[in-house]
């Protein structure tokens, strides 16, 4: 296994981390089974959420009785507000079975809104900074989904890590990674199997870990076969070879006329459908087993992808040239609306 320092933080942390979303379709006991697997093959990082229903829950079950010092433990909340955010810290411990969260995120930082609030004096960067005062969390960091989002986050000097897709197909990040690198902020890759849309766990992992600006990667892992595969990459370090570099380019030409980079520049939608949001959960529906849960985030969304009115303005926006009309049809019939 690689390890690398995790930016301002100083954790030595594993290139390959822990994804936390699928474990919600196991359970407890199947989860603690990764859990040792991980420690066996030197994984030393775990992101959840709790907006990732059980993940915590089966999390702090499954690292109670010895496991819990083995691990870097991470976890964020949409909450924007102190109350929220101080509200959340606590359940977030309490589920994790644990004292202290090594770093605490602000998941899906995105509109002009969400910043003014989270870092106002009332805000949740407030909580987090109290709850790191009072050694209930070590470090601060975010998550976001568009490049927009990354480089705002950059002009903020406490945040410490930053979680942004990258992999073989998304690499609009590049240049944001080379600056964040530059100031110390450590850069986790979320989605780095293209929202499950890339099947070679080996070659995505390898592809990613040849960037040193990005400290380690975050596959979702529900299986220990997939805990073999994307594990398997951190154990080589040489450069991608030939056929492995054809593999990458065949993987883009496969993806490119129909994946959407969540780059944002298809918004404002008409409407107000967010559609990088929805095309995600149609990954979650289609490749990640999680129906359910799919379907209860789309079903919160005050848009959905059947009431768009075929505008066709997001695909004057889009740099991909994307399809996106038709993509919802596709979204619609998924869902069911």
């Amino acid at each position: 296994m690689q390890y690398r320092i995790l930016g301002k933080t100083g954790l030595k942390v594993s290139a390959v981390g822990f994804g936390g979303i699928p474990i919600q379709r196991i359970d407890a006991r199947g989860t603690r089974a990764l859990m040792e697997r991980l420690v066996e093959k030197g994984v030393n990082y775990i992101d959840t959420a709790r907006g990732y229903t059980v993940s915590e829950s089966y999390l702090g079950e499954a690292l109670s009785g010895g496991l819990r010092e083995k691990f870097i433990l991470a976890t964020k909340s949409m909450s924007r507000g102190y109350a929220d955010m101080a509200r959340d810290i606590g359940i977030s411990l309490s589920n994790l079975r644990t004292d202290y969260i090594d770093l605490y995120q602000l998941h899906n930082i995105k509109s002009d809104a969400d910043f003014e609030l989270a870092f106002s004096a009332e805000g949740a960067v407030a909580a987090i900074q109290d709850a790191i005062r009072a050694g209930k969390v070590g470090h601060l960091g975010a998550t976001a989904h568009s490049v927009d989002s990354f480089e705002r986050l950059l002009s903020y000097p406490e945040i410490e890590t930053i979680m942004f897709p990258y992999n073989i197909v998304e690499s609009q990040g590049e240049a944001l990674m080379e600056r964040a690198a530059a100031q110390n902020v450590g850069v986790i890759a979320m989605k780095p199997l293209a929202g499950g849309n890339i099947t070679d766990g080996t070659l995505a992992m390898r592809y990613i870990l040849q960037n040193k600006t990005c400290t380690l990667a975050i596959p979702g892992m529900a299986t220990l076969e997939e805990i073999e595969q994307n594990t398997a990459a951190a154990e080589q370090d040489g450069p991608l070879t030939p056929e492995e570099l054809a593999a990458c380019e065949a993987i883009r030409a496969g993806l490119s006329g129909n994946f959407c980079r969540r780059c944002g520049y298809c918004a404002p939608c008409t409407v107000g459908i967010d559609i990088p949001g929805i095309f995600t959960l149609e990954n979650y529906l289609k490749h990640y087993d999680l129906a359910d849960w799919a379907r209860s985030r789309y079903e919160s969304q005050t848009a959905r992808a059947g009431d768009c009115i075929g505008c066709g303005k997001c695909e004057a926006r889009c740099p991909y040239e994307l399809p996106i009309r038709e993509k919802l049809k596709g979204v619609a019939k998924a869902f069911g609306a």
